[in-house]
This record gives structure tokens, C-alpha cells and sequence, in this order.
């Protein structure tokens, strides 16, 4: 019957469905319910809350900034050669599929007080980069950067072109045209990515924890305050996980299908 999978197919799907359930089911079923008000008021975790939400909430921006033009970039790359194409969206893509901890290695030795640019910074303006609230931030840019752009490119692609054309045959300039036509139409897109950035930004802990390490106030993210706790304070752990699957939850359900690019409701 149409609609309908072979048990095989059924069994496996269950089974990865499983895989990717099960494990924040346990979260949930562990949780100290009881004594997560107490936990989650903690000068400890409130320190880690703000400085999470503050670090996430300016890489968004700075990603909204750099990234929307990076998408538009990228959409329009169709038509270029091959290897230059292909060059830009790997480029892109590495903060995907590279582990973060390989990323903090990298942003440490670029930025580091030996690194090309680090030195200079040093040397020049006295500013050290590594192990600082800004590093937080670059990290967190680095490895949500790519949500964004992709998300914003799915929009450029699926836009209808024909109104960019009708602006600039009434005489727009290109950035008149970007600014009032092209952005509105994808602004949906644009709020899915910014808002997948910003969840990302919120859960790294690989960069941060290498490039910026895990000053307390400073540098100490919910992530990297729930990796610490594991080892002395298991609740407090699993109050700090329970905290950021919430947001998971949250904004997957915000964002529904219709959200996304490329899907309709």
C-alpha cells in the first residue's frame, strides 16, 4: 500500500529514531525536579546564563552582518566556474564538519600572541585575544556562522527574482535593490538562520573551551559550566543540560517547517 514502509525499513527507522531520542529522554528522566530551582539559582550558573546569552546574542549580529552578504555570495556563485564554486562552498562548510576543538587549535594559533595576526594586535595595540570574552565570541562566530549563511542562501535561491529585476529596471542601484527588495523577501529565512545561529553559538564548547578556556565570568559558557560540574556536582550538571535542551526544544518548535527554507507548511 502507498504510504506504507517494508518492516525492514520500519525496524531501522525506529531503531534511529531511538538513537536519537533515548539519550535526551534520560536527561529528562534524571533531572532533580525538586531541587532545580535552588540549582539554576546559583551565582555559579547565573554567571554562565549571562555570560552565555550575552556572547551568543553578539556573534549572532556580528553573523547576521558578515553572513547575510556571504549568503547572497554564495546564491550568486551558480554561475561561476567549477573549481572557484566548489572552492567558496568548502570554505563554508568546514566549520560543519570540523571539529571544534581542531577550530580552537586553529583560531589559538592565528590569534595566539604568535600567531600572524595575534602578534600584531600585541604589538600594536596591546590587545590579547585568547582566553578573553571576546574569544568566546569568535568562536561561537566561527562554528554558527555557517547555519546562518545556509539558511539565508536556501532563501536567495527559492526568492522570485523577477522583483529584483522590476527594482533595477526602475533605475535601483544594486545595494537599493539588496537592501529594500532582496532582504524582505528572504526575511524569513534570514530569522530561521539567525535564529539556528544563535542556539549553536549558545551549546559550543569545543572552540570556546580551547581557544578561550574557562575563566569563571569571563570565559565559562553553560556548556563548558556543565562539563566542569559533571565531575564535582552531577545535579548541577544536569540542571545546566536540562537548561540548554530546553532552548533546543524551544526553538525547533518556534521555528516549524514553514520556517525553514526550501520546506512549506
Amino acid at each position: 500500500m502507498a504510504g506504507r514502509l517494508s518492516w525492514p525499513v520500519a525496524v531501522a527507522a525506529g531503531i534511529a529514531l531511538a538513537v536519537l531520542v533515548l539519550p535526551p529522554a534520560a536527561l529528562v528522566l534524571r533531572a532533580p525536579w525538586a531541587d532545580l530551582p535552588e540549582l539554576l539559582a546559583r551565582e555559579s550558573v547565573i554567571q554562565a546564563l549571562v555570560l552565555s546569552f550575552a556572547t551568543a546574542t553578539l556573534a549572532t549580529a556580528i553573523c547576521l552582518v558578515l553572513g547575510v552578504p556571504l549568503a547572497a555570495l554564495l546564491a550568486r556563485a551558480a554561475d561561476w566556474p567549477t573549481l572557484p564554486r566548489r572552492v567558496l562552498r568548502a570554505a563554508v562548510t568546514v566549520p560543519l564538519v570540523l571539529p571544534p576543538v581542531v577550530g580552537g587549535i586553529a583560531m589559538l594559533l592565528l590569534l595566539g600572541r604568535r600567531g600572524p595576526i595575534g602578534r600584531l594586535l600585541e604589538e600594536w595595540f596591546g590587545v590579547t585575544v585568547p582566553f578573553t570574552t571576546g574569544a568566546v565570541v569568535l568562536a561561537q562566530v566561527f562554528v554558527s556562522l555557517p547555519f546562518l549563511v545556509f539558511a539565508v542562501e536556501g532563501a536567495l535561491r527559492s526568492a522570485d527574482r523577477r522583483t529584483e529585476l522590476a527594482a533595477a529596471t526602475l533605475g535601483a542601484s544594486r545595494w537599493q535593490v539588496f537592501r529594500f527588495v532582496t532582504l524582505p523577501l528572504v526575511a524569513p529565512g534570514v530569522a530561521a538562520g539567525a535564529v539556528l545561529c544563535f542556539t549553536r553559538a549558545l551549546g559550543e564548547f569545543g572552540a570556546t573551551i580551547t581557544f578561550a578556556g574557562s575563566l569563571p565570568g569571563v570565559t565559562r559558557t553553560l556548556p563548558i559550566a556543565s562539563y566542569l560540574a559533571m565531575q564535582s556536582d552531577p545535579d548541577e550538571a544536569i540542571a545546566l543540560a536540562l537548561l540548554l535542551l530546553a532552548v533546543s526544544v524551544i526553538v525547533l518548535l518556534g521555528l516549524r517547517d514553514r520556517w525553514l527554507p526550501g520546506v512549506r507548511a
